[in-house]
């Protein structure tokens, strides 16, 4: 038995289902079940009645959450404690668009400054899936895209930048607004399994509803390179001011009506206020030149 079963337990109770504690703890509803089958042998008691349609919690179940409830809250308190100076590790998402964005930087100013902060980047890249890994403690901080209702309230979420989206057009590329531009060139597509592409997918077919999409692809790097080629024009997240005078592509202002994401940096409540926390923030927010601020 660890902790982390326990932990379960008491997410069961607080959400009242295996599968809605499954989304919290971030594992399969399989792997709740498993975890709960191992506490009963470990207990040699049920902890859940299972001869309804509904499992229900036991008297026992109640008993075992009561009993470490403050234990498990003692620990997060230690766990929350700044530490004494900027060293040790720390895990660090970061969704693809900005791992050649803000990510160098960051990593550049945090070496400098604070030598004994060993920071890892996972190979994670979408801004669901850094969620997932925060909240089931596999990683520490992480840059993505905050969601349009606003986000989990177990983390806290600091905005640093809000990017808007552009239109990128080959060089000499004819016509001058979005629309002219849609119905001269194909249209090469921002990745639509992923909320940015489909916000772009959304103002596209608004202008050009029967807009035909040659191909589709999640970096942005790749975007800008197929654009300058004259296969197409694109609608994405403003690339960064280098890559796009590197390939000397039109960058079309969307207007007052353009789509914006929100960048934020995020992490547990339970880190708020440690230092090797606030160390990556600081450098990311140096990055995008911001004064960010928490919610």
């Amino acid at each position: 038995m660890n902790l982390g079963m326990l932990v379960t337990l008491r997410t069961i109770l607080e959400q009242g289902s295996f599968t809605a504690a499954a989304g919290v703890v971030g594992c399969s509803p399989s792997a709740v079940s498993l975890q709960v089958k191992q506490l009963e042998q470990y207990f040699g008691k049920p902890l859940f009645d299972r001869s309804t349609r509904v499992v229900v919690p036991t008297a026992f179940a109640r008993e075992v959450v009561g009993a470490v409830g403050d234990f498990s809250h003692r620990l997060q308190v230690l766990r929350s404690r700044p530490a004494v100076a900027v060293a040790g590790r720390i895990r660090v998402g970061v969704i693809t668009s900005m791992q050649s964005d803000a990510l160098p930087q960051a990593l550049h100013a945090l070496r400098q400054r604070h030598p004994l902060l060993d920071v890892v980047v996972p190979p994670l890249n979408d801004s669901d899936e850094l969620v997932s890994e925060l909240k089931a403690a596999r990683l520490d901080v992480a840059l993505l895209v905050r969601p349009d209702a606003g986000g989990s309230r177990r983390l806290v979420w600091r905005e640093l930048h809000r990017q808007p989206y552009v239109l990128l057009a080959p060089p000499r590329a004819a016509g001058k607004t979005p629309l002219q531009l849609l119905q001269a060139y194909d249209w090469v597509g921002y990745d639509m399994s992923l909320n940015g592409g489909r916000v772009a997918a959304r103002y596209v077919r608004g202008l050009k509803p029967d807009a035909r999409c040659v191909i589709e692809l999640r970096s942005m790097d790749a975007i800008v390179a197929m654009v300058a080629q004259g296969l197409g024009v694109s609608v994405l997240p403003q690339p960064r001011r280098a890559l796009v005078e590197a390939y000397a592509v039109r960058e079309v202002d969307l207007g007052s009506r353009a789509p914006h994401r929100k960048l934020s940096l995020v992490w547990k409540n339970s880190d708020d206020g440690n230092r090797n926390v606030e160390a990556v923030a600081e450098a990311f927010g140096a990055a995008f030149g911001a004064a960010p601020k928490a919610t």
